[in-house]
């Protein structure tokens, strides 16, 4: 699919070059840093070395206060506690961080994961029964619930008090809870409002740490779960989220806990190695640090696959695991669920095209819909992200479940579905989600008309020109000064994600240096230098690019636009660019 090039707005020379004086770096590096806000020696000292005391502090929350007060007098009365969340990344993390931060001084407390297909998403009238039936008196809703009107009114009149602990978008009114946590409420004053919903878990465990004298430590513990709900949930790696993400990753790379280490065992990407023996019992530690994209790619997709294909409190229980042994039964059985959602995201996505290529109206739209009874609700999410990859359209992908029409949505960078969602709401049954992906139901008979009211919402919203992917470019750049201390820089940028993405740059005057090749039958890999610049060849990778090999190898001039990596092999590291497109010079 052809892809427009737009070079990012380069920031201003005297900003750049005042800090390429104290910082002694490049300008390119110096304007990387512009572009992230970043104007003096402090705020890049900030951004370079993440500090667990640059962390807010919880009670600027609006409600935490009230949160924390009824959890002490929970704990006091000794009533039951459930912990309630979401089935995804995002709310298992969340359950098992809180859950595991209260069970270690007060044993009155369990979790609920809610099922996908019985009980749909967020707070269910049926998890409020089960509560009830359990004497439970406090439910503490994380990753959900900020909508949950009349179901924190149902358990209000039957003695169950709720603390809600949400991420999303409220609704025109908040539920009539004990407290409200969450940063996008209208009237929040918190000074960072894109934390995932594990970070608003992570926020009321250190509130009550706070307030009741306990080390951090204890709390800090648990930042390798906050770590893959930032990194699954796809939240900005910026502010306190960047700081979460980062101390996260360390405790992710020095020490994983037992359903982690489960779950990367299978992944091809860290091969395990023997660090030490002791007594004939041998460690696995991984021989390549994690990143967020292994958390997006490897983590991520395995604890989501347990809610999709069955229960999300499997994943819940390996988050929980302190026993290598049986963490590794069930990291087994989750993978298994993995394999079998695959396949079955796969089918799904085959009849989906299907459908689309037999739709004579589809390619006059500038928006995706698709419709089909018997899809498995638990891959029309993944099914979505696929088709918009496909064909760069907003995209919708429904099914049939429990009486209603279900599904996810999916967008592109030029609008917040969200919003097109809500214009369409008073067909919805329930909506929730963000700028990028949301949920919905709806009554059946209401389809075709949401279908319609839809797409005239995008038609008007988007222009056609918008509908070609874009390849954001940072910087452009000499090959000549992509240096060893070029890279040791950039490295330092991460943990990369959402606002702080791993920058694109862009050369020109490319030519094959005659050792570019085609290889894996779509890939190429390049040795190329460039004209008019002293510098050596430079080795890269192009991946399902090989239609442009014809050219590059008869020596004709092009453009790239890159990530600079380093690649290992053999237990050699080199700089490598990793190109995303390549244009050829008229």
């Amino acid at each position: 699919m052809k892809k427009r090039w737009v070079l990012k707005q380069q920031g201003e020379q005297e900003a750049i070059q005042h800090l390429a004086d104290i910082l002694n770096v490049d300008e390119v590096i110096a304007n990387l840093l512009v572009q992230r806000k970043i104007y003096t020696y402090d705020d890049a000292r900030r951004f370079f070395r993440p500090s667990l005391h640059h962390l807010h502090d919880p009670f600027l929350m609006l409600d935490i206060d009230k949160a924390v007060d009824r959890i002490e007098e929970a704990i006091l009365n000794k009533e039951k506690i459930l912990i309630y969340g979401d089935y995804d990344v995002d709310g298992t993390t969340a359950v098992a961080l809180v859950y595991s931060f209260f069970k270690n001084f007060y044993g009155n407390v369990d979790f609920y994961i809610p099922d996908r297909y019985s009980e749909g998403y967020g707070i269910s009238f049926i998890g409020i029964d089960f509560a009830k039936a359990n004497d439970f008196k406090l439910i503490i809703a994380l990753d959900c619930g900020i909508k949950a009107v009349e179901q924190v009114a149902y358990a209000k009149e039957k003695g169950i008090d709720f603390i809600i602990g949400d991420h999303h978008r409220p609704g025109d009114k908040l539920p009539d809870a004990v407290a409200v946590l969450d940063p996008k409420r209208s009237d929040s004053t918190y000074p960072f409002d894109e934390l995932s919903g594990c970070g608003i878990g992570f926020k009321l465990v250190q509130a009550f740490a706070q307030r009741n004298n306990l080390p951090f430590e204890k709390v800090a513990c648990y930042l390798d779960l906050v770590a893959i709900s930032i990194a699954s949930d796809i939240v900005p790696i910026t502010g306190e989220n960047r700081i979460l993400a980062h101390y996260g990753l360390k405790i992710l790379n020095s020490n994983p806990r037992p359903g982690i280490e489960a779950i990367l065992k299978y992944s091809n990407v860290n091969k395990q190695v023997d660090i030490y023996k002791n007594g004939g019992n041998s460690r696995n530690f991984f021989n390549r640090e994690l990143t967020i994209n292994d958390l997006v790619f490897l983590v991520g997709p395995r604890i989501n696959a347990s809610g999709r294909m069955e229960t999300g409190r499997n994943s819940v229980e390996l988050l929980l695991c302190t026993d290598a042994g049986k963490a590794a039964v069930i990291g087994t059985q989750i993978n298994n669920y993995n394999s079998e959602r695959k396949n079955l995201d796969s089918q799904v996505f085959e009849e989906a095209v299907q459908i689309i290529s037999n739709d004579p109206d589809w390619q006059n739209s500038k928006c995706t819909v698709v419709f089909n009874e018997p899809w498995h609700k638990g891959v029309l999410g993944i099914v979505a992200s696929r088709l918009v990859e496909k064909y760069y359209k907003p995209t919708i992908v429904l099914a049939l479940s429990n009486g209603l029409v279900t599904g996810s949505a999916r967008s592109v960078k030029e609008l917040d579905i969200y919003d097109a969602i809500d214009s369409c709401s008073h067909l919805l049954e329930h909506f929730g989600g963000h700028k990028y992906a949301a949920g919905l139901s709806m009554k059946p008979e209401n389809f075709f008309q949401f279908k319609a009211l839809f797409e005239q919402k995008v038609n008007a919203l988007l222009a056609h020109s918008e509908l070609v992917p874009e390849i954001e470019i940072d910087a452009r750049v000499s090959l000549k000064d992509i240096t060893p201390k070029f890279m040791r820089i950039l490295k330092q940028f991460a943990p990369f994600g959402p606002e702080n993405m791993s920058p694109i740059f862009t050369s020109e005057n490319l030519i094959d240096s005659k050792y570019s090749r085609i290889v894996g039958n779509n890939h190429i890999k390049l040795s190329v230098y460039q004209k008019n610049v002293t510098s050596n060849a430079f080795q890269g990778i192009a991946f399902q690019q090989s239609e442009h090999a014809e050219q590059i190898l008869a020596g004709n001039s092009f453009a790239a636009c890159f990530h600079v990596e380093e690649n290992e092999w053999n237990g050699k590291i080199n700089i490598q660019l990793n190109v995303k497109d390549i244009k050829f010079c008229e």
